[in-house]
């Protein structure tokens, strides 16, 4: 079972009385939502809500499409309060929003309710002056949050760890204090983003925002360890998750992601294999590291990679990025690709390989009749010299394409 919409940690009581406060003093909507748009606390109605106001009541947080209004407005990087945008169509009235930011941390963003986009002079002031307590207030909860999640992270980078006696060591340690209670079952997934134009503390808040649901499931207990650009979720299972399950978690966090980030970041999930001990939770991540790889270079992956399903690029992906180049492709298929016809020919190579070198599936597959397909199997074994009934011919020619499709996207360095 996998996690919903995530909700941000409720506000505390300090922060609670700031908001009543100033929403009485200006009759107006007020509410604190984290840096993802998710309500940490709110003020009662003043006659002026939206739908989108008692959605998010309702839900914890706004819908994904006024989410995505909001940041694309890049409130994220203001430095200074201003109004953004209502959306008839989303039913959200424009509102003034003050970023609250604290030693250079954005810590949250303060919304007031303006339907006509216009505040007087005292209430501005106002606004101002409750922002900087409130800034103030928010510094020192996120300074605790900070430090369990400092914790939690080098907990997950030692789990993990190449060093035997230091996951043993760690394993112990998560034991004793009751973090992964008493599940078996393993599995690590790793999320990467590209260097996109989205500020670096924004990149590890939604990549938070994204996994901490998971964290806690009907079926999974984890841990995450998470950097800028890249995070890493550990989870223990009473039994292995099934393809479905992983298929959902993974959509979910690419889902909530295109929520809370530009496109320029460009996530993908690699998901390991799955173990049956945690001591072999090394084992899962570096698989996640390969399948993240694979995300990045294969488009029909559509952004998540997962070990068990990656067949031979498993093993090719594992070489060093500067190995990886045209130098690995065959001489043979090379010279079919620059033969007269060679793409329609390397084609319905790649068709009768995948099909294990079935004549009638690979007629069926490509609607061609049986003799045409003969035609041109023949013409393939003239230009590369190769004997298609020949079990190692066969596989120097299937790898072959399989890097090429590996080259067609460039390098993955940027993730």
């Amino acid at each position: 079972m996998t996690a919903g919409a995530q909700r941000a940690r409720p506000g505390s009581a300090e922060l609670q009385a700031l908001v009543d406060e100033l929403a009485e003093k200006l009759g107006r909507s007020v509410a604190v939502d984290d840096p993802l748009v998710r309500m940490v606390c709110t003020s009662r109605h003043f006659g002026d809500e939206d739908p989108v106001r008692i959605g998010t009541l309702l839900q914890g947080r706004a819908d994904n499409a006024a989410v995505r209004h909001v940041l694309a407005q890049g409130v994220a990087r203001w430095s200074r309060p201003g109004f953004i945008d209502g959306r008839d169509d989303l039913g959200l009235l424009p509102r003034y929003v003050v970023p609250l930011r604290e030693r250079g941390h954005l810590l949250g963003l303060l919304m007031v309710v303006a339907p006509d986009r216009t505040l007087g002079e005292q209430d501005t002031e106002a606004i101002a002056w409750a922002a900087d307590l409130m800034a103030a207030q928010m510094y020192v909860e996120h300074l605790a949050a900070a430090t369990w999640k400092t914790d939690e992270r080098t907990l997950v980078l030692e789990l993990v760890d190449a060093n035997v006696a230091t996951r043993t060591a760690a394993r112990r340690r998560a034991l004793e204090r009751g973090l992964l209670g008493g599940a078996e079952h393993v599995l690590v997934t790793v999320v990467q983003l590209s260097r996109g134009t989205e500020p670096v503390r924004q990149s590890e808040a939604a990549l938070w925002g994204a996994l901490e649901g998971f964290r806690q499931t009907r079926s999974a207990q984890g841990v995450t360890a998470i950097d800028a650009e890249r995070a890493i979720l550990l989870q223990l299972r009473d039994r292995p998750p099934g393809p479905a399950e992983i298929a959902a978690q993974s959509a979910r966090v690419l889902e909530e992601l295109a929520t809370f980030l530009d496109p320029s970041t460009a996530p993908v999930v690699g998901v390991g294999g799955r173990h049956p001990a945690l001591d072999d939770a090394w084992g899962s991540y570096e698989q996640a590291l390969v399948a993240a790889r694979a995300a990045r270079r294969l488009p029909s992956l559509k952004g998540v990679g997962d070990w068990d399903r990656l067949g031979e690029f498993a093993v090719l992906l594992q070489l060093p990025e500067h190995a990886l180049n045209d130098s690995l492709v065959p001489k043979p298929l090379r010279t079919l690709n620059d033969a007269h016809g060679g793409e329609r020919l390397r084609d319905t190579l790649r068709c009768f390989l995948e099909h294990a070198g079935s004549i009638p599936r690979t007629a069926d597959a490509l609607h061609l009749h049986r003799t045409s397909l003969y035609y041109r199997l023949r013409q393939i074994q003239e230009i590369t010299g190769l004997d298609l009934d020949d079990g190692a011919h066969r596989l120097t020619l299937h790898l072959g394409l399989r890097i090429e499709e590996l080259l067609t996207t460039g390098d993955d360095g940027g993730a």
